[in-house]
């Protein structure tokens, strides 16, 4: 997110494993309604990793697909354009479960939990469903771990003064010092290079190489 000229922030929430639906949704929504409020954003860029989810490969989360597309419907809620990109997760059949379900939201589809029988149906076994049961993995992050940097962080937020703004700034014209015929070939707006400076540049590069042979010269004499 842009910070201003120059600047840029991240607001980011250390999260311990075992993260489930209520406790990520605890979270989740009190801290990007304040980033939108002061941010005050033109559009949302969300990336749907799916690597959160119960059952990934590498993730250590167990979130339900219903858990996960919670956050894509609070964002979509916003009312500004959102466009919404793909991301981790490493139990394929769960990704494809999730983008499938998240395209459904975004498009304000129901689907049912029983998958039509298409050519990868037997990748979806043995209960051939669309949503996956979170596990019973101990949840790491108590009331008040999270509380207490859901707070810090609506507080340090609560510091910035209105929506950060990128302020426009008068584009200094180019500047050349050299020949006069130089500086009557940077006037014309069609001229990016001109001959004198092409030319002056090739001799800068064949004098540095003829430099490089003459030092090599010498070594061979050697």
């Amino acid at each position: 997110m842009g910070a201003g000229p120059g600047k840029y922030c991240a607001v980011n929430f250390p999260l311990k494993d075992g993260m489930d639906d209520q406790s990520y949704d605890s979270i989740f929504k009190p801290v990007m309604n304040k980033i939108m409020d002061v941010y005050r954003p033109g559009a949302i860029v969300l990336q749907c990793g799916a690597d959160s989810l119960a059952g990934d490969r590498l993730g250590c989360f167990n979130l339900s697909l219903d858990g996960h597309a919670e956050c894509v419907r609070f964002c979509k809620g916003f009312g500004v354009p959102l466009l919404v990109l793909g991301g981790g997760g490493y139990t394929v059949r769960n990704v494809a479960r999730c983008w499938t379900y998240e395209t459904a939201v975004l498009l304000d589809r129901k689907i049912k939990d029983d998958m039509p029988y298409n050519d990868y149906y037997e990748y979806f076994g043995p209960d051939h469903a669309l949503h996956i049961t979170p596990s019973n993995m101990e949840n790491m992050n108590t009331i008040e771990y999270l509380e207490k940097y859901k707070n810090q962080i609506l507080e340090n937020l609560g510091k910035l003064k209105g929506a950060p703004s990128v302020q426009m700034h008068e584009v200094p014209p180019d500047t050349f010092v050299g020949d006069e015929d130089e500086q009557d070939d940077l006037q014309d707006p069609d001229v990016r290079v001109s001959i004198f400076s092409a030319d002056k540049a090739k001799q800068s590069q064949s004098e540095y190489y003829e430099d490089e042979l003459d030092v090599d010269a010498e070594f061979d004499d050697l």
